[in-house]
């Protein structure tokens, strides 16, 4: 049923809420400074609280990755986890939760262990999903980063993946979004590779692969920032994070509407989205049924 194509819908876009991070970047010590994080449960919350409220509803909320700080093995990962899921159990039920693994969710270097650990705890690291005549890829962008350790499940993912592109293509589908963590570039398909990026000989046989799939956009996390860019066609946006900020943005959700040509998003700050909920252009752009 959802194959259908059934008039213009939105979903939410959040990204990083990374319990654990903000006090340990005050303190310089990323590594082990993570020991509270009562100020990120807050910003949690703020987020399906004005989640909760909007209207009409979303289809569904999509966190892109780095659901908490600890790495695989580290000393408060489990409790991190725990309260973010208390958290999120709080959002509507008639939202769904999508859920992307981050590098701090399956580790920087994942191995068969991290991976299985995290699809224990939220699920598959990809997956796709219909919506409205939209189909949706969920894709684990560790894989491109680093996957010496677990060489056989990136191929894995690299076949199915061209199993589902050619899916979409049978099923004449409106649009074809991803979601991954990594970003493929942060403002040009041709920038340096650096640690916000994917490394560019693997980044452009995938810019290929989506814009000859008819990819549409890629929407990722990761930067800590809001980014984004264009290649042949195909958008790369990046949001900033729930969680701590790297840079100038504010702590916040991405609204995105899928219209049958477009699709059209909008950063908002939590504290303008719980006050004000989504402004009239995109409104409008929905109502247009």
């Amino acid at each position: 049923d959802e194959c259908q194509w059934k008039g213009p819908f939105y979903f939410i876009q959040g990204a990083d809420p990374q319990f654990g991070l903000m006090k340990a970047w005050t303190h310089g010590d990323t590594n082990n400074g993570d020991d509270e994080w009562g100020e990120e449960i807050k910003l949690a919350e703020q987020a399906v609280q004005a989640i909760n409220k909007l209207n009409p509803k979303p289809k569904f909320f999509v966190l892109c990755g780095d659901l908490v700080h600890g790495m695989p093995g580290t000393q408060w990962r489990k409790n991190q986890e725990q309260d973010l899921k208390k958290v999120l159990k709080n959002t509507d039920q008639d939202i769904p939760l999508v859920f992307v693994s981050g590098n701090h969710d399956v580790g920087n270097t994942p191995t068969r262990e991290t991976i299985n650990d995290y699809c224990k705890n939220w699920g598959d690291d990809y997956f796709s999903f219909w919506v409205g005549g939209v189909f949706f890829l969920v894709l684990n962008s560790q894989f491109y980063f680093d996957s010496s350790k677990c060489p056989e499940l990136k191929q894995a993912q690299d076949l199915w993946l061209d199993e589902q592109l050619a899916v979409a293509e049978k099923q004449k589908c409106k649009h074809i979004i991803v979601f991954q963590h990594i970003p493929l570039f942060l403002k040009k398909p041709d920038e340096d590779h650096d640690y916000f990026n994917i490394d560019k000989s693997v980044r452009q046989e995938i810019m290929e692969k989506f814009h000859k799939a008819g990819v549409k956009a890629v929407f990722s996390g990761h930067y800590h920032r809001n980014a984004g860019g264009s290649y042949k066609g195909l958008e790369m946006v990046v949001s900033s994070a729930i969680g701590c900020q790297l840079g100038e943005d504010t702590h916040g959700l991405r609204v995105v509407a899928v219209t049958e040509e477009k699709v059209i998003h909008k950063y908002y700050s939590l504290n303008e989205l719980s006050s004000q909920g989504i402004g009239k252009e995109l409104l409008d752009v929905l109502a247009k049924q």
